[in-house]
């Protein structure tokens, strides 16, 4: 072989070997190493292994976890409800039939329905929604599973899906009609903290790691979307008894607190790009 050609082979392997190495290191830090320093439930330990998606009938994965709430199934009704959210009417013929009137008459209708998501195998034990505009077509809608029954406050632990409903249309993976989200889902985790901490119904909030840093993520019906990956956890006022004080907010680990001003900027310029 002669001199020029053994020297093209040769770098092409050294090449070759950088560009593995460069990959190995790669999914170390991606699916190891980050991930393991991210990972934090100091503040409510029993979460620590539970899943952080949702699924739909068909076992897609559907929209991500991203908030949470402490306190009775009778707290969290009287909370969203005093925070301006509404309970969604379950799925009838009826509700459907309003629902279906209420996107193409324009009409309203604040208690519509949402579609079952499953969180290990069960249905959503709770819903609400905020119309947006006059019709169901647009909402801001949260699905909330418990999973623990005693937290570390010793009350029960539940986990919720915010996303907001932009447009009805087909399922990307199955044809279904169904309600088509918004990609920035932290802006209705925030959402759903604000309303609540204006409403008097919160005492405190902290973070746990949920999905984890995601910018090309995708629900049940093929929706795109992005977040920091963290589940906001709002301890609520017990027997609904407002409060004026500004909640406590417990702080993440320093590292955490790293990654989520990092993400700050990265998600500005995808929002941005996005536009």
């Amino acid at each position: 072989m002669p001199l020029h050609a053994r020297l093209s082979v040769s770098k092409t392997r050294r090449l070759l070997r950088v560009l593995l190495i460069v990959l190995v290191v790669y999914l170390l830090l991606a699916y190891v190493i980050l991930p393991s320093l991210w990972r934090h439930y100091e503040h409510q330990k029993k979460l620590d292994g539970l899943p952080m998606v949702t699924t739909t009938a068909q076992g897609i994965p559907g929209d991500a976890i991203n908030v949470g709430l402490v306190g009775s199934s009778k707290d969290v009704l009287c909370a969203m409800r005093e925070a301006g959210w509404y309970a969604a009417d379950p799925i009838t013929w009826k509700s459907s039939l309003e629902i279906s009137g209420s996107v193409l008459l324009d009409q309203p209708y604040p208690h519509a329905p949402v579609s079952p998501l499953f969180y290990a195998g069960r249905r959503e034990d709770l819903a609400f929604e905020k119309p947006v505009g006059k019709s169901a077509d647009q909402r801001h809608h949260v699905r909330f599973w418990m999973v623990l029954k005693d937290g570390e406050e010793g009350r029960p632990v539940w986990l919720g899906a915010a996303t907001f409903d932009r447009s009805v249309g087909l399922s990307r993976y199955t044809g279904a009609i169904t309600h088509h989200i918004g990609p920035d889902i932290d802006l209705d985790r925030d959402l759903v903290e604000s309303s609540l901490q204006a409403a008097g119904m919160i005492s405190a909030r902290y973070q746990v790691m949920g999905l984890g840093p995601t910018l090309l993520g995708r629900n049940g019906g093929g929706d795109s979307y992005f977040t920091d990956g963290e589940v906001w956890m709002m301890r609520l006022v017990e027997d609904c008894k407002k409060t004026t004080v500004p909640p406590r907010i417990l702080p993440s680990p320093a590292v955490v607190q790293f990654k989520d001003e990092i993400w700050k900027n990265v998600a500005d310029l995808y929002r941005n790009a996005s536009k």
